[in-house]
């Protein structure tokens, strides 16, 4: 009788599976990166200085850059205040600045050790991929938040409607994702923190400079069109413009979504394909 009952599975040959792996994929993704987003928070609560450090660049954009420029009408393409016009290329410009060089923590976890015991979790590659992107995300809608606190303060004229600033943060968190994974990529190939660094300045400037961020489609010259057509940060300043503002879109704010999101499905593909060689 003992004999019987004392049948284990790992007496028949069978082991039972760990509990983090008998939960479904789905959900074992959605526990990743609920768990990189509440470090990231716990960072940012430990942490202020960096907010506030990172807050900086956005204001002098916003209040020099665009306070020399606010009655430029050309500029401004239908706003009255071309610091409301820019001020949504200034929140993903600051976001961009964020997710280009998220990368960096990649590197000092491989450097570290830490990476190496990561992959060893149960956890799939797309999730904890996924989990640091909305690690990213975290840091970017806080930063945008502040950023939309101080457009209240000051009066600069955008639309504070809710379907608007939940939808534009919504596209800004996925936006910053995408970034993210791409950094990831980079940051999988890269040996060295400075040559990530001189990668990242290298990627950023030409992408916040060709698109709409500080002036509208209607003026670049055709060479630049094109390219601000091929960039997916046109798409998503476009549409916190539309969302924010009312203007800048021309009715392709699901257009811009949906450029959004598949440059985001897309790079969280590649960043899970290359997660694995990082710790080469």
């Amino acid at each position: 009788m003992f004999g019987a009952s004392a049948a284990s599975p790992a007496a028949s040959g069978r082991l039972a599976r760990p509990p983090a792996l008998s939960s479904p994929p789905a959900m074992r993704m959605l526990a990743g990166a609920h768990a990189m987003a509440r470090a990231e928070l716990q960072k940012l609560r430990h942490d202020h200085l960096d907010l506030i450090t990172r807050s900086v660049q956005p204001l002098l954009w916003l209040f020099v850059f665009g306070t020399a420029l606010r009655h430029n009408r050309a500029l401004a393409a239908g706003a009255s205040d071309y610091r409301a016009y820019i001020a949504p290329g200034v929140m993903a410009q600051a976001a961009l600045f964020i997710a280009i060089f998220y990368g960096l923590a990649v590197i000092w976890e491989r450097d570290v050790g830490q990476l190496q015991r990561l992959l060893a979790t149960p956890l799939p590659r797309t999730a904890i991929v996924v989990g640091k992107a909305v690690g990213a995300s975290v840091r970017a809608l806080v930063q945008a938040s502040l950023l939309l606190i101080v457009l209240g303060l000051t009066g600069i004229g955008i639309r504070w409607t809710v379907p608007g600033v939940v939808g534009a943060l919504a596209l800004l968190v996925c936006g910053t994702a995408a970034f993210a994974c791409l950094s990831m990529v980079i940051a999988a190939g890269v040996r060295t923190r400075e040559r990530f660094m001189g990668i990242g300045q290298l990627i950023m400037m030409p992408l916040f400079f060709a698109s709409s961020a500080l002036y509208p489609l209607s003026i670049m010259p055709g060479w630049l069109h094109v390219v601000a057509r091929f960039n997916p940060l046109t798409y998503e300043v476009q549409g916190l413009r539309q969302l924010l503002l009312g203007v800048g879109g021309h009715g392709e704010l699901l257009l811009d979504f949906v450029v959004v999101i598949g440059f985001l499905v897309a790079m969280v593909a590649a960043a899970t394909r290359a997660y694995p060689r990082a710790i080469l």
